[in-house]
């Protein structure tokens, strides 16, 4: 808050040898103190509410990743559900609907799922294999998101006693102002 708050010496005034000050807030010059201290108080609450609104979108874009791993991780488990058991048959493929949705989302966050005749049919091995790397990432990313849920908070944290900061600058100076008037 300091570096939103700029003084300057007013010329020629001092009261009781006492050099009298104004306060520039943001450029904007001739606030008295506790005006100055107000405005920038309430400027720091929106900057820090501002930045909780960037940082709430950024949460909201992991979880939507979350929950498409979430679905990739549940497609995998179908399709190896579907399998036959392996002394059965030799026939070692499952169908999996909606295969081509599968590995696009997948390859988007950067995991590779090997599907086999035109993305309708998926192996044993391969399903295996995709379900290790999408759990991978989905615990990586479930990671993120419980930090990112930490932070947020610290901002909303923040951003509360900001607020409450200038609104008890605003009552202490309207007080003040208030006794100053009552004592004249």
């Amino acid at each position: 808050m300091a570096d939103l708050i700029a003084t300057s010496e007013i010329p020629g005034s001092s009261v009781y040898g006492v050099k009298q000050m104004q306060y520039i807030v943001d450029g904007e010059e001739g606030k008295d103190y506790a005006d100055a201290l107000t405005a920038a108080s309430f400027r720091q609450s929106v900057a820090i509410e501002e930045a909780a609104a960037a940082f709430s979108s950024v949460v909201r874009l992991r979880e939507r990743k979350v929950d498409d791993l979430s679905a990739i991780l549940a497609y995998l488990a179908e399709a190896n559900a579907k399998l036959k058991p392996k002394n059965q048959s030799k026939d070692d493929q499952a169908p999996v609907n909606n295969g081509a949705w599968v590995n696009e989302t997948a390859s988007k966050y950067g995991i590779t799922l090997v599907f086999v005749e035109n993305t309708a049919n998926m192996t044993r091995a391969n399903i295996m294999r995709g379900q290790n790397d999408v759990q991978y990432a989905l615990d990586v990313e479930d990671n993120n998101l419980q930090q990112d849920m930490v932070t947020l908070q610290s901002y909303i944290q923040k951003r509360d006693n900001a607020f409450s900061s200038a609104s008890k600058v605003v009552k202490k100076a309207l007080k003040a102002s208030n006794s100053t008037i009552g004592n004249m």
